[in-house]
């Protein structure tokens, strides 16, 4: 927990430390090209401020092109300052136009504050299966019971029905089976009764079962 701690104490003192260098450099440089007074001091307010708003911007997840631009604008104009302050620039005689720059600069950072900080990122919107329910919220199915299968009833056979033969028929029959017995020394099968007597099978079938 210690190296922990003084790990993040030297980064917290980095920061201070870089945040008043630049600070200083930008306030020198608003002095320089003619900024007097309290707004020497507002310009590095309003560059630190373009700045993290622009960080805020990406870190929410936003239009992240938007954010760049402002940010990389911010960070240009912080790396000018310390740079224009570094003996590279003659202070007591800025040119016309850095003090151009330095003029016009509270318009450029009121734009971009603006339009980082009304510009609304659009929000994610997740995309949810409606056939899907939630397994956590979905309650649990449970499985239709089983219907047991019934025995299949077993199928009587309908008794035959009974035929009514005219009698005069029967003798018919009798002689033709008789005739046929005579000749083939076999009885008279169903179906050479039927094409014998020229009726229907049913009927033929009552007539055989009348001969027997």
């Amino acid at each position: 927990m210690a190296r922990s701690t003084l790990r993040v104490d030297a980064v917290l003192v980095q920061a201070v430390i870089a945040g008043a260098l630049s600070f200083a450099h930008l306030h020198d440089l608003a002095a320089a090209a003619g900024q007097d007074g309290w707004k020497a001091w507002a310009y590095p307010i309003s560059v630190d401020l373009l700045m993290v708003a622009a960080w805020r911007r990406l870190r929410s997840g936003g239009t992240k092109a938007a954010a760049w631009c402002w940010f990389l604008v911010a960070l240009t104009a912080s790396l000018g300052a310390n740079v224009a302050t570094a003996g590279l620039l003659d202070l007591g005689a800025v040119p016309a136009w850095l003090r151009i720059l330095v003029a016009g600069w509270p318009a450029v950072a009121f734009l971009g504050g603006t339009l980082l900080v009304h510009g609304s990122p659009k929000p994610e919107v997740a995309l949810v299966s409606e056939d899907a329910p939630d397994s956590e919220e979905a309650p649990a199915t449970s499985a239709a019971p089983s219907v047991p299968e019934l025995p299949a009833a077993k199928t009587e056979s309908a008794p035959p029905t009974t035929t009514a033969v005219p009698p005069a028929l029967v003798a018919h029959a009798r002689k033709v089976a008789d005739d046929h017995r005579a000749r083939t020394g076999t009885p008279i099968d169903t179906s050479t009764l039927r094409a014998r007597l020229g009726v229907p099978l049913p009927l033929a079938e009552a007539i055989a079962a009348q001969l027997t």
